[in-house]
C-alpha cells in the first residue's frame, strides 16, 4: 500500500516509510493456528453436539474479530519520514487512530531496543523517537531493521539541522533565512485558505 501525504509543505518530499516487520503478522498466524488447535481439542474432548457447535461458533466470532483488529492495528501503523518532519500514524484500537508529527529539529534522541533471540535473529525491535514537542515520543514495536532505521533517522535529522543552522557567510545565511521565511509565509497562506 503506497503512502501519499496530502499536506506536504513546499519543497517537502517523502523520504522513507517504515512499517511493521513481517514477524508481527506471523505471530497473528500462530494465534490463528492456536485457535484451530483449540477447536480440534474441544471437539475431540467434548464430542460434537449442538451446544458444542454453538460454543465454537461464538468463540470463532469473537476470536476472528480479535485477529482482524490485531491485523488492522499492525497494518495501519506507519512512520513517514520526509526531509522536514516525522509523521507517526498509530492505529490504537479499531476506530481509534492517533496521528502525531514533529519537525526534524525537535528530535532529541532515536533509540532502539531488541529483546530475546527471535528479535536478534530476524532483525526487528522497538524504535523510539524522543522529541521536545507536545508528543514526547513516537514508538514502533516490531520495527524492521531497527539499527539501520535509527542511523538513517539520525542522519536525516543531522542533514536537516545542518540546512537550518548552517553558518556560512552573512549573505548565504540571509538568503537561507529568507527562504525559510518564504516557506513559513506560504504555509500560513495555505492554513488561512483551509488547504491543510
Amino acid at each position: 500500500m503506497a503512502v501519499k501525504l496530502e499536506n506536504l509543505r513546499s519543497g517537502e518530499k517523502v523520504d522513507i516509510v517504515l512499517r511493521r516487520h513481517w514477524i508481527a503478522f506471523a505471530f497473528l498466524g500462530i494465534y490463528a493456528a492456536g485457535g484451530v488447535l483449540f477447536t480440534i481439542v474441544l471437539f475431540s474432548v467434548l464430542g460434537s453436539s449442538a451446544a458444542i457447535y454453538l460454543m465454537v461458533t461464538i468463540f470463532w466470532m469473537y476470536y476472528s474479530l480479535f485477529l482482524y483488529i490485531s491485523w488492522l492495528n499492525y497494518e495501519l501503523d506507519v512512520f513517514i519520514l520526509t526531509n522536514n518532519r516525522i509523521v507517526c500514524i498509530e492505529q490504537k484500537t479499531f476506530l481509534n487512530r492517533a496521528v502525531g508529527e514533529t519537525t526534524l529539529d525537535k528530535v532529541q534522541e532515536v533509540s532502539i531496543e531488541t529483546k530475546w533471540l527471535l528479535a536478534n535473529l530476524f532483525d526487528f525491535g522497538t524504535l523510539k523517537i524522543l522529541t521536545s514537542g507536545s508528543s514526547p515520543s513516537f514508538d514502533m514495536t516490531f520495527s524492521p531493521h531497527p539499527m539501520r532505521s535509527s542511523r538513517y533517522i539520525n542522519n536525516l535529522v543531522d542533514r536537516y539541522r545542518d540546512s537550518l543552522y548552517w553558518w556560512g557567510s552573512k549573505e548565504q545565511k540571509k538568503h537561507k533565512l529568507g527562504r525559510i521565511e518564504e516557506m513559513q509565509l506560504e504555509e500560513r497562506k495555505k492554513i488561512m485558505k483551509g488547504k491543510i
